[in-house]
């Protein structure tokens, strides 16, 4: 997959026709796998090229009062690409939503964006809106000599899926049914850092993290996990939130792997976040800790295997 990071139309290099798929795709859960699934039906058909255009970062930041949360990601950009190419796109073009870009009209949009990228189709979910004044996929196809494909929302049994339920999922702490409605394993990338060593003073050494990327975080508490380390995909435990027990005041993320020995400081691993265990409790004493540690593992351990 061809990766093209532009300022604007004229920095478009266009040289084959294309089906084109337009949103910005933060997680690229099952709701937009549809519409790849469809773009790429229509390229099969008609020798065409699967191209998107979207967006580095939320438009939101264009527009609201900014907040933290506004920077962060379901997914981190090497993961979001590499889904990208999975689903099927051939070129994937990435502009800042600025606030000039903002004032493009939708006539602007379709002469320079969506007739510059050769687009002979068009993709897009239903809540689609472009151009300043926010028209919608109708509006494309009466200004827009080519095909628009409208595809439908997907639901599960509670409702739509979307990029905004899937983050309330995992601030909750709800990781399984994340995974659910993304259709694969949300993540946490980290470099091992020196913590305060006390988990291999109890048996329980941990990896202690300095997360990388600009993603969410579960909510605070124990989780059955997966860890990626030196390409190979072992069981763990990890924590986050403070250590109570100890009196901690500051966010840790700490993962007990399982299997594995080794110190792996300055390395980056990834935690793949399979199901919450339980929330983080104040223990009375290192006993009791202990014996709820050893609970939790054995949790972790079983996960998956009946």
């Amino acid at each position: 997959m061809d990766i093209q990071f532009i300022n604007n139309q004229f920095d478009i290099q266009s040289d084959q026709d294309c089906v084109l798929v337009l949103g910005y795709f933060d997680g690229l859960h099952r709701g937009h796998k549809a519409l790849f699934d469809k773009a790429r039906e229509i390229a099969e058909q008609e020798n065409l090229k699967v191209v998107v255009l979207t967006f580095n970062e939320s438009p939101r930041l264009a527009f609201a009062r900014f907040t933290p949360e506004l920077l962060l990601h379901i997914a981190y950009p090497e993961k979001r690409y590499a889904k990208f190419e999975e689903y099927g796109v051939d070129k994937l073009y990435l502009v800042d939503f600025t606030t000039q870009f903002s004032k493009i009209s939708s006539d602007q949009f379709i002469k320079t964006f969506i007739e510059g990228l050769g687009a002979k189709a068009v993709v897009v979910g239903f809540d689609y809106k472009f151009g300043h004044n926010r028209t919608d996929s109708d509006y494309l196809s009466r200004n827009f000599s080519g095909k628009v494909i409208t595809v439908p929302e997907v639901q599960d049994d509670v409702g739509k899926i979307s990029s905004s339920r899937i983050r309330e999922l995992i601030t909750e702490g709800n990781v399984a049914k994340a995974n659910e409605l993304l259709g694969y394993e949300f993540s946490t990338r980290g470099m091992v850092v020196h913590g305060d060593a006390r988990g291999r003073t109890i048996g329980f050494p941990t990896a202690n993290l300095a997360p990388i990327d600009r993603t969410y975080l579960p909510s605070d508490g124990v989780y059955v996990t997966d860890v990626l380390l030196h390409g190979k995909r072992y069981r763990a435990m990890t924590s986050v939130g403070k250590n109570v027990t100890f009196g901690g005041t500051e966010l840790r993320l700490e993962a007990n792997i399982f299997d594995f020995e080794g110190d792996i400081y300055g390395e980056t691993i990834e935690i793949i976040w399979l199901d919450k265990i339980r929330d983080m409790v104040k223990f009375d004493g290192i006993d009791a800790l202990v014996a709820q540690l050893e609970s939790d593992k054995e949790i972790a351990l079983n996960f998956g295997t009946e």
